[in-house]
């Protein structure tokens, strides 16, 4: 049975966040995978989330937005429709991941942390996805894409445009 009598999630997410709280010794460990649903659910966390969650888990507000400023993958703001993270880490780095992020800053016409006026990309600078051996990279939404050129990158975006996001090789 839910905690909270009107909540802003889908009827879905309230069920598995109820869910959640029963699985782990402690409420509060429940925090990250809440806040990673409800960005997922709403596109970003909203001050609404948060005062939700808080409550669901039993913690301040306070405690939920410390860990929400901590996690670089978690975001107040809304994101496009597909939110693109362009790694610059050494290994990307030495491989193009300047290039790729200036050539997608300037193909989408926003910087890092911006959304493009259509509301469709969004774009980030992040420090590692884990793709290494395969730089560079980036991850759009969930989807990871390596050994970029900005000709790939091109590509990828018009298949997000068309609603065939995934893999180019």
């Amino acid at each position: 049975m839910s905690t909270v009598a009107n909540s802003i999630f889908s009827p879905e997410l309230a069920a598995r966040f109820d869910h959640l709280v029963t699985i782990y010794p402690l409420r509060r460990s429940a925090l990250v995978p809440m806040l990673l649903y409800a960005q997922d659910e709403l596109g970003y966390v909203s001050d609404a989330a948060v005062a939700e969650i808080a409550e669901r888990i039993e913690i301040l507000e306070l405690d939920v937005r410390n860990v929400l400023s901590y996690y670089s993958m978690l975001r107040t703001k809304p994101a496009g429709k597909y939110n693109v993270q362009v790694c610059t880490n050494i290994s990307c780095m030495l491989r193009g991941g300047y290039e790729i992020l200036d050539h997608c800053k300037k193909t989408l016409g926003v910087g890092h942390k911006e959304t493009a006026p259509d509301g469709v990309f969004s774009l980030e600078e992040v420090e590692c996805i884990g793709a290494c051996c395969w730089a560079p990279a980036m991850q759009i939404n969930y989807d990871f894409h390596d050994d970029l050129t900005p000709e790939k990158v091109d590509v990828l975006f018009q298949m997000y445009r068309d609603g065939q996001g995934k893999d180019v090789k």
